[in-house]
């Protein structure tokens, strides 16, 4: 059965061809840790996790390689450090902040059914790396050094802007940033940087520093794409298969990578396939601190601020993976809703259940087109109506959730995480669905959201569908507790 994934870089599904079947290889761009990951960090996440149980379950499980990072140096790390422990040295400030913020990432994404990668390095772990790649850079002539920074000259590659699809005159002519005064172009991004010394501008600590490339006498450090290109080359090569992140990352970031690592080696691409998620909002909304709508996965998981519910992770992974990965997806506590529901069905099917030794093939194959996770889940449905008569099926049902990380086991009462056993009035949801129904009929979509939150406090998921015959909006609603 063969692959196929859509590849940014050619704006076009391709089938997937390993450079070695033997040691397939992806890169997968990870969290920068300086605070709780939030609910869009959780998409690449899950998305990728996907990706890779499929190419294990493809092509051997000791023939994949999944590489993503952790990035613990950043100006944001040391702002969040020095805030937090102003009475520490700073490099003892990041230490903790890095470490608590990272041991709650990988509580948080385990929480999810997230796999561990075969290698996750840090930044500050591979700065040898970044400074040869930075010297081989500085004498092909493709950077250069300005006032204790070493600069990437992007006028030096001709087909730079190829992945998000920009010619360099429409990015200067868009460039919204002053440009410093030591840049040799308006688009060329730092590869290096001094490190600001106590003393400095009235500082009282200094920042993290390692010994400078290119000849600079100034300890500095590094700028945060050269990070991953350094990182990805050390343990997947200078070229590799598959490199994976968010939409947002297209540019500068993964643009810049690419700059950094063709010029470097040479080589006509970094990775063959460029893989990109879509953007995720909620409630209709981008999700930002202002808008008072900013939500952690560790506030999905552990409190009650989304929905007025308390989400297991199973429950989180199966409603991201209800919207195919390239789509924008709406985070709602309808949709929560929705998959609780789901899980609690299964978790009453499989109660008792023995796995079979392999997933459905037809959910295989609908991932094996470029990750089509509403299609296997449709699949998963008919399955889990046969499984009611087939118990051949409901082992292969079982196997097929696992595979996926939608359902390990859990118990009723353990996917009812937090939730309390409640009497719902029906003749009260009954007259909140008409009043919504009768405010999408008069577009009036502010008041059928406020409406569904309030359902979906009371803990009932309502589903909306077209009569086959009339063609007008029916509205079910269900318990989802």
């Amino acid at each position: 059965m063969s692959l196929t994934l859509y590849n940014t870089l050619t704006r076009r599904k391709e089938t997937f061809e390993p450079l070695d079947a033997g040691n397939v290889r992806m890169y997968v761009c990870g969290p920068t840790v300086y605070d709780y990951a939030h609910i869009g960090n959780a998409r690449p996440v899950i998305v990728f996790d996907v990706l890779f149980r499929l190419l294990r379950h493809t092509y051997g499980a000791d023939h994949v390689t999944y590489v993503r990072n952790i990035t613990d140096v950043d100006d944001k790390i040391n702002a969040r450090a020095a805030a937090d422990f102003p009475d520490l040295p700073l490099n003892e400030a990041i230490r903790r902040v890095t470490e608590a913020t990272e041991k709650q990432f990988h509580d948080d994404i385990a929480a999810l059914g997230v796999l561990p990668p075969t290698v996750e390095p840090r930044a500050t772990e591979h700065i040898e790396e970044m400074r040869r790649l930075i010297d081989a850079l500085v004498a092909n002539g493709h950077a250069y050094v300005a006032e204790d920074h070493v600069l990437f000259n992007v006028a030096s590659m001709p087909d730079y802007g190829r992945l998000s699809n920009r010619s360099l005159e429409e990015m200067e002519a868009g460039a919204r940033v002053e440009v410093a005064p030591y840049k040799k172009g308006p688009m060329d991004f730092v590869l290096w940087k001094p490190s600001k010394q106590a003393g400095e501008a009235g500082r009282d600590k200094s920042e993290p520093a390692w010994p400078s490339p290119a000849g600079i006498a100034t300890p500095g450090r590094p700028g945060w794409h050269i990070e991953c290109s350094a990182m990805s080359e050390r343990h997947l090569g200078p070229v590799f298969d598959i490199h994976g992140g968010g939409i947002d990352l297209v540019f500068p970031h993964h643009e810049n990578e690419i700059a950094q690592s063709r010029c470097a080696h040479g080589t006509p691409v970094m990775a063959n396939v460029w893989m990109h998620n879509g953007f995720l909002q909620v409630e209709g909304e981008k999700m930002s601190k202002s808008l008072g709508n900013f939500i952690t996965i560790n506030e999905l998981l552990a409190t009650k601020t989304f929905g007025a519910n308390q989400w297991h992770g199973r429950v989180v992974r199966l409603a991201m993976l209800g919207t195919h990965y390239r789509q924008p997806i709406d985070w709602t506590a309808e949709r929560l809703l929705h998959a609780r529901a789901t899980l609690l069905d299964f978790a009453d099917l499989l109660a008792g259940v023995e796995a079979a030794d392999a997933p459905s093939a037809d959910v295989v194959a609908a991932l094996s087109d470029d990750l089509n996770t509403p299609s296997a889940l449709s699949i998963i449905h008919g399955l889990a109506k046969s499984a009611r008569r087939n118990p051949e099926t409901a082992a292969e049902l079982k196997a097929t959730l696992a595979f996926l990380g939608i359902y390990g086991g859990e118990t009723r009462d353990e996917l009812n995480v937090g939730v309390e056993a409640v009497a719902v009035d029906e003749a009260k949801v009954e007259e909140l669905v008409t009043a919504r129904l009768a405010a999408r009929k008069a577009k009036d979509f502010k008041e059928s959201d406020r409406i569904r939150d309030e359902l979906a406090a009371l803990g009932v998921a309502v589903k909306d569908a077209k009569d086959p015959k009339t063609g007008d909006i029916v509205t079910t609603w269900e318990i989802a507790r």
